[in-house]
């Protein structure tokens, strides 16, 4: 086992950052422009958007939409022609998700190998990497629903694509939030994203 080299290759290291960055970005803004035409009897509050105006939320929003979209796509295209992809999500089964899921809430999910991902890990990266998926989808039928039309259908029609955009954005919040709480339970994992060398990857 090499201890000189970090755990996380550079590569995965650039496009998480880059990714948290977008998702930041992507997230304030788009509830600026949530508040400008609610779905639900609800607003954000203005301290937790950005753009300060329909205008310039629209502006941001699409920048951050185009960033996470590119760095997304070099995300999933290192991982499936370095095969890490494979070596670190699968196999996955719903027992393995349940058994370790059970051992998470008991507080006896181990976390002493950050090389290795446990089944509800797996399932909850794979989830958000589906999930950016539909954002970026559904974002490009609201963006252009007439040059998008067939996507557009697919998703039920545009004020349908609107919901589907809206509870992806929560989905993806949701996954930040307990996504810090595990980096505050266990900071080796983000010692890991910031080039910590403890062994090679696995």
């Amino acid at each position: 086992m090499n201890r000189d080299t970090p755990i996380h290759p550079l590569w995965l290291r650039i496009t998480h950052w880059l990714n948290a960055l977008a998702v930041l970005v992507m997230v304030a803004s788009g509830w600026r422009i949530y508040d400008a035409s609610p779905l639900f009897p609800f607003e954000f509050p203005a301290a937790l958007t950005l753009g300060g105006w329909l205008g310039g939320a629209l502006q941001w929003h699409f920048a951050a939409m185009w960033l996470l979209a590119a760095n997304g796509l070099v995300y999933l295209a290192l991982n499936l022609a370095s095969g890490r992809l494979w070596r670190k999500f699968f196999p996955l089964s719903i027992s393995g998700i349940w058994h370790d899921a059970l051992a998470a809430l008991r507080g006896r999910l181990s976390h002493a190998d950050p090389r290795h991902y446990n089944s509800v890990q797996r399932f909850a990266y794979l989830f958000v990497i589906f999930d950016i998926v539909l954002l970026v989808l559904s974002g490009l039928v609201l963006w252009k629903s007439v040059q998008f039309g067939l996507l557009r259908d697919l998703l039920g029609g545009y004020e349908f694509a609107r919901r589907i955009h809206f509870f992806a954005m929560a989905a993806l919040v949701a996954f930040v939030a307990v996504h810090l709480v595990m980096v505050a339970l266990v900071p080796r994992s983000l010692l890991a994203m910031l080039g910590s060398r403890s062994g090679v990857e696995s």
